[in-house]
């Protein structure tokens, strides 16, 4: 258990929070490619308990500006795309993506004060289908070069969706390996060959055991943590027999992301990026080692679940999370479908807005949560020192950067220590685009 001050110290983000503080150093994802691709493309958008407001202008440049207008503070999200910029309906004042003033045109004739405005604006870049920003102070770091940002653009795909509560439980359950054996349990197995785009669905690498069997029948998993350059490995393993062993490898991403197997071809880096205090996006791009990304077939899927415009749960807290008792017995452990965002999600949200952490009380599969907790406290320090925290990199230091290697597989009992790096490798080698950056 920790203290309620020290619950709020890792929890609120907003401006000048101690953890609002370290996030503010990382680039954050603050929307999908696909929402400006509409007619008129601009967006609000709220990150960190602060209001921005999301742009491309006329040739095609992204623009992030505060959200009011410097004049008299009207919501710029209605603004006008036109005459090179972003123009506020109430007296016309124009900005570009930089955000300078380029017009006033209410003012009197020969009037100089659009020279003396400046809205506030910030660095915006996309990657592999996602917009992502940078509202700290300074130079924000290089982009690692990770699977998902160095991917051709066939194959990977994005999408994102809403969880109603603080974004550190929502991220605590990506570095939570036990809990797959409940929480995401099946009583039945489907044929894995129909398993694309779908977690949990498919067959364990190197076998042609369903992962939901692994998991329903082997459910007390050896949980290992080390530290990594770019956060924390987990590797979890599963005794299937004396000759063979389940082994599952996932990553933390410092500060708010993970990286976890979605199939034997396909994995999924996500970030979890605090709206405010009580509400959080998950962000996540699926990687292809093999073929293109079916793009249009993962979007639909996805949709049957998020609605649009603001990629919110059809089965939420407010309908119960779709819950069915006689699935709950027959079907699922949850009862409540197979979508496991869903699972999700109801296990997040349940904890409340703000999780209590005064009241839990941890195991010793959630070692991987206590270790998470103490690097984070330990960046939020540094930050307060004006020290260094992780992955705050160069160009230099980015392009040193890869995988980070996720697997979900069966090895030989007496093999599990080298496992994921010959699988991964011999993935890599086999991959029309990953291959190319094997090094000896």
């Amino acid at each position: 258990m920790i203290s309620a001050e020290q619950n709020d110290f890792i929890t609120r983000v907003g401006p000048g929070t101690p953890a609002g503080a370290l996030l503010r150093r990382y680039w954050q994802p603050i929307a999908l490619v696909e929402e400006l691709e509409e007619k008129r493309p601009v967006r609000a958008v709220r990150l960190m308990g602060q209001d921005f407001v999301l742009f491309r202008d006329e040739k095609g440049e992204l623009g992030l500006l505060d959200r009011d207008c410097p004049h008299r503070g009207a919501d710029l999200a209605f603004g006008r795309l036109e005459d090179g910029g972003l123009r506020c309906p109430f007296h016309g004042w124009l900005f570009d993506v930089k955000g300078t003033c380029l017009e006033t045109p209410a003012e009197p004739a020969g009037s100089k004060l659009c020279t003396r405005i400046k809205q506030s604006a910030y660095p915006v870049v996309e990657k592999s289908g996602i917009i992502f920003a940078y509202i700290g102070e300074g130079e924000p770091p290089a982009f690692p070069a990770f699977d998902c940002f160095v991917a051709p653009d066939t194959h990977v795909f994005a999408f994102k969706g809403l969880f109603e509560c603080n974004w550190l439980q929502a991220l605590e359950v990506g570095i939570d390996p036990a809990h797959a054996s409940y929480l995401h349990r099946f009583f039945q197995d489907e044929s894995t060959e129909a398993s694309y785009g779908k977690q949990f669905r498919g067959a364990s690498n190197d076998s042609d055991m369903p992962i939901t069997k692994v998991l329903r029948e082997f459910d007390r998993p050896d949980i290992a943590v080390e530290s990594a350059d770019y956060g924390l490995r987990l590797t979890s393993l599963r005794k299937l027999s004396e000759e063979s062993t389940h082994v599952r490898v996932t990553n933390v991403v410092f500060p708010q992301a993970f990286v976890i197997p979605m199939s034997s071809e396909m994995t999924i880096s996500q970030w979890h990026v605090p709206v405010d205090d009580t509400h959080c996006y998950w962000y996540a791009i699926f990687t292809s080692f093999t073929g293109p990304v079916n793009k249009q077939q993962m979007r639909d899927q996805r949709l049957e679940l998020y609605e649009l415009p603001d990629y919110t749960s059809r089965k939420n807290k407010r309908n119960n999370y779709g819950y069915n008792i006689d699935e709950q017995l027959n079907e699922t452990y949850t009862g409540m479908g197979n979508d496991i965002n869903v699972h999700d999600q109801w296990a997040i949200e349940s904890q409340g807005p703000i999780q209590d952490r005064t009241r839990e009380h941890l195991g010793t599969t959630d070692k991987g949560i206590i270790a998470y907790r103490r690097l984070l406290v330990s960046a939020i320090e540094a930050t307060q020192a004006g020290q260094p925290a992780p992955m705050l990199i160069n160009a230099d230091q980015a392009a040193a950067f890869s995988g980070p290697p996720s697997i979900d597989g069966v090895s030989p009992s007496d093999r599990t220590a080298t496992y994921c790096k010959d699988a991964d490798r011999k993935r890599r080698e086999q991959s029309p685009w990953a291959a190319a950056r094997l090094t000896d």
